[in-house]
């Protein structure tokens, strides 16, 4: 199969990986798949035998030009996600603090004056698409609003995170790739200078800058800073754009689901959020390298293999939900793994659900008439944040 028409639509796969038995090997995930929920469950559980190092991997490994463009600039360390251990909770630290629950609701009347002018914009102009006129700037706004980082560097700094993403996993010419380097080095100097003026601020960057630097910084440590919080930048707007995308489609494609959530919405608004993360998975999977002989679901895996493992695929499991390949909002409330388990649990799962909850509130209020103007959507080939690539509504 062709990579891009998998990531565009992975799920005939992973249902054939859970019918099959053992493990399936995906030649183009170079890793054997993980498919069902209590497997996923059970990787997720394992860290000691699991590494998170390769976690996010490449698909396309930049030229040497491109590779120029970033010598010298602060950046290329290891990050959260893909770090074990004390380096894992070094690195988890400072989010898990600077993305506490006080934090986010502290943030929250942010969060809803920026999302009521949007909406309000959105529906001055009585239509249009949803991905860009307010599922990529709410999260994006918000994220910069909680690493402080200067609203009018925002946009560009959003850009450079997009073009960091491109230039690992979408095949380009090579003048393409170093101008994305460019911009990423761009955002790099950007993220660095903002670290350099963050340490006593009362902000996500500062928190991340007084945990990995407590004195004053050497080269390795202003590595670490600045990848982190380009990390976190991304992290922090990506899957919240897709599920903003996802649960507006979803709710919208089958309209008496929308239905059904203007008539209750204080009893669905939290159902549809959850259905939404595990229906439509926004980060697909992460891999993982297996640090000792063992046998996963009956399959042997030598040291070194790699596995990936899909979150999304666990969410469309019989074994744990009933109907799962149905987008319901009403179904009894329930566990799943959209935002991982354990201790690489997403940090920012709480800021994601309560954008996605003031969004909900606003446009059951403000525009209960909305519905498709497009059935056609097509899905963004990624399996990192699997979303609408453009979604058009009208009301």
């Amino acid at each position: 199969m062709d990579r891009q028409a998998l990531y565009r639509d992975p799920y005939p796969l992973y249902a054939r990986a859970r019918a099959a038995p053992g493990l399936t090997f995906v030649e183009e995930l170079d890793a054997w798949l993980v498919a069902r929920h209590d497997d996923v469950r059970e990787v997720l559980s394992r860290p000691g035998d699991f590494s998170s190092k390769g976690a996010l991997r490449p698909d396309v490994i930049p030229g040497p030009r491109a590779f120029a463009e970033l010598a010298g600039v602060p950046g290329g360390a290891p990050v959260v996600l893909s770090t074990d251990g004390e380096a894992h909770q070094r690195y988890r630290r400072p989010l898990t603090r600077g993305l506490s629950p006080a934090r986010v609701s502290a943030a929250l009347p942010f969060v809803a004056a920026t999302a009521a002018e949007l909406v309000a914009a959105f529906a001055k102009a009585g239509g249009g698409e949803w991905m860009s006129a307010y599922a990529r700037p709410l999260p994006a706004t918000v994220i910069g609003h909680l690493l402080g980082l200067d609203p009018a560097d925002v946009p560009a700094a959003i850009r450079g995170g997009g073009r960091a993403e491109d230039l690992l996993f979408t095949p380009m010419p090579e003048e393409e790739q170093i101008a994305a380097a460019r911009e990423v080095a761009a955002l790099r100097r950007l993220l660095a200078a903002h670290a350099d003026r963050s340490r006593a601020a009362a902000n996500l960057t500062g928190e991340v800058v007084r945990a990995l630097a407590p004195g004053e910084p050497t080269a390795a440590q202003r590595d670490e800073i600045a990848s982190n919080v380009e990390n976190v930048m991304l992290a922090g707007h990506l899957t919240t754009t897709a599920l903003l995308g996802s649960v507006v489609h979803r709710l919208l494609r089958d309209h008496r689901q929308w239905e059904l959530l203007c008539a209750r919405p204080d009893e669905l608004i939290p159902a549809a959020i959850e259905e939404a993360a595990r229906y439509e998975a926004p980060v697909q999977g992460f891999r993982r390298r297996v640090t000792r002989p063992l046998t996963l679901a009956g399959t042997p895996l030598a040291e070194g293999a790699t596995v990936f493992v899909s979150y999304a695929s666990a969410g469309r499991d019989a074994a744990a939900y009933e109907r799962p390949d149905d987008f319901d909002i009403t179904r009894p409330r329930g566990r799943h793994l959209a935002f991982g388990h354990g201790v690489h649990g997403c940090p920012g799962a709480f800021l994601a659900r309560e954008q996605l909850r003031v969004t909900l509130e606003l446009l059951v209020r403000e525009l209960p008439g909305l519905r498709l103007a497009r059935r056609d959507v097509t899905m963004a080939a990624t399996l990192i944040h699997r979303a609408p690539e453009e979604l058009h509504l009208t009301w």
